[in-house]
């Protein structure tokens, strides 16, 4: 609040008769803002919501034994093996080639926006779709991937071959120790093409 000073400055007469004004000084008073200052900071710090972290969630397997033949077999029409590779590389095929003698067809791509995994992806979905229509497979069949990195792979193409299972809504699929035979698979294509 602003107030008026009256003490300072005296009445000297310059003449006969004639006064000089009074000096007025003011002074302002800053309690009062200093108050609201502090009233407006408590009331924004209460009233903000803090970001939340942003994470993914994974679903970490059950530590309990399970009897083999209480498990989920997973059909070789419905499943999709996808290998992470060195250089961003994604190596995949159909089924589980749980035959080393007869290797898969073996398909090499990486995360490009077309022909990309994420196409590959969409393609096994509509197979399933298709089997699911004319009676080959049950309703509750879905499209199942099995992802496994390589040791030479990096943690980015797990975090970006997880995204794609949420961006196409994949709802079976699990992350699976690599193989010697799926090793050997890739190094076979590799040395075949001359890739190192």
């Amino acid at each position: 609040m602003a107030e008026m000073d009256t003490s300072s400055g005296g009445g000297h007469k310059k003449g006969p008769g004639v006064k000089k004004g009074k000096k007025l000084s003011t002074r302002i008073d800053l309690t009062p803002m200093v108050d609201l200052g502090f009233l407006l900071i408590t009331f924004f710090m209460y009233t903000t919501t803090m970001s939340k972290p942003k994470t993914m969630e994974i679903n970490m397997p059950n530590t309990e034994k399970i009897d083999p033949q209480d498990q989920t077999k997973i059909k070789e029409s419905t499943a999709m093996t996808v290998l992470l590779s060195k250089n961003h590389r994604i190596y995949y095929y159909e089924g589980l080639a749980n035959d080393p003698n007869t290797p898969p067809d073996l398909k090499v791509t990486t995360f490009k926006a077309k022909d990309g995994i994420r196409d590959a992806i969409i393609a096994k979905k509509q197979k399933v779709a298709q089997l699911q229509q004319s009676g080959a497979l049950g309703p509750k069949d879905q499209a199942t991937i099995l992802i496994k990195p390589d040791s030479n792979s990096t943690y980015d193409d797990l975090v970006n071959i997880l995204d794609e299972m949420s961006i196409n809504d994949i709802r079976v699929y699990a992350i699976v120790d690599i193989t010697d035979v799926d090793q050997s698979f890739i190094h076979d294509t590799e040395n075949a093409n001359g890739n190192q």
